[in-house]
């Protein structure tokens, strides 16, 4: 065993806080606690990122005529989403995809601009700038659940769309509008397995031994 290891409980919570994290959708409208906010986003700061190059940025949105236009961004994404071809439209329309209008915080994270001039561990797979800051996320979305605050993140948009809209310079790119805020409780599972749109791959599909996993597709 390792020295070290962190003690029995810290690792429980841990391993809690990974399962129970959560996709939310219903929110309380009541506020985040500025000191609990900025927990969070330190959190978030601390993830890792390829290179040092700390490619996240985060916008609060705290206009409520801001909010309601990116909702609308949003709005118009998911009827197009649900008319691509192969789509299952009317069970998807039956989704709840967001809780913008209803969360006490919502934050857009977006990449920075100049990223190319960052080559350390990005020369032959650029899209580790989306990695590192995906990572900045979950950092962001486990301590939430650790705080008892729902976390949802929203990817139906246009990224131009967004970008011209929070005047974000040229170069940059919005990859997610986070609802952050209080709930009444959390799913016991993940929503869209709840609502039988998909469920978890078996772990043993997913896991190959010196090549490709052989249940994997």
């Amino acid at each position: 065993m390792s020295e070290h290891r962190y003690s029995a409980p810290e690792i429980d919570a841990l391993y809690r806080v990974i399962a129970e994290r959560r996709d939310m959708r219903h929110f309380r409208p009541d506020p985040v606690e500025p000191a609990t906010l900025t927990r969070l986003l330190q959190a978030a700061h601390l993830g890792p990122s390829v290179g040092y190059m700390q490619p996240w940025r985060f916008i609060r949105i705290t206009s409520d005529g801001l909010r309601e236009r990116l909702h609308a961004l949003v709005e118009a994404e998911r009827e197009r989403t649900a008319d691509a071809p192969g789509e299952r439209r009317n069970e998807f329309m039956r989704l709840k995809v967001e809780g913008m209008r209803d969360c006490g915080e919502l934050l857009v994270v977006a990449l920075r601009d100049g990223r190319e001039r960052h080559v350390f561990g990005r020369r032959t797979m650029p899209e580790m700038d989306l990695a590192s800051a995906a990572c900045a996320i979950q950092n962001l979305w486990l301590a939430a659940r650790a705080e008892g605050l729902g976390m949802g993140w929203v990817s139906l948009f246009d990224p131009d769309a967004v970008s011209e809209l929070l005047g974000m310079p040229a170069g940059a790119k919005p990859i997610a509008i986070l609802c952050l805020g209080h709930v009444d409780a959390f799913y016991d599972q993940p929503m869209l397995e709840r609502e039988d749109w998909a469920q978890r791959i078996p772990l043993d599909h997913l896991v190959g031994e010196d090549g490709w996993p052989e249940a994997g597709g």
